[in-house]
């Protein structure tokens, strides 16, 4: 992980080494907000059972899109960070000539 020192100093990035954490976070809300829209869709099908299906529908399909779209902006962020690591090393290396 990282030390407390990390916070104060700026030779290393803390960003990567949290992000996982967040997005496992961010998963955790997605199965929430999507087993109370199922719920919600479930007991909508008591009054209106077209519209209470497709709720059930909406709220299994944004779980599903939620979850792809939280990896694909946690995937950009490592990237990123990828990118710099990398640049730095292209960086050192010229100097070292």
């Amino acid at each position: 992980m990282f030390d407390f020192q990390d916070l104060f100093q700026w030779d290393r990035f803390i960003t990567p080494t949290i992000i996982k954490t967040f997005y496992w976070l961010v998963i955790a809300l997605i199965v929430l907000f999507g087993i109370s829209g199922i719920f919600s869709g479930l007991a909508m099908m008591a009054i209106s059972p077209f519209g209470g299906f497709i709720m059930l529908l909406s709220a299994i399909a944004g779980v599903i899109v939620g979850v792809i779209f939280s990896r694909i902006a946690a995937e950009f962020i490592l990237i990123v960070f990828r990118i710099n690591e990398h640049l730095g090393a292209i960086r050192d290396q010229g100097q070292g000539h």
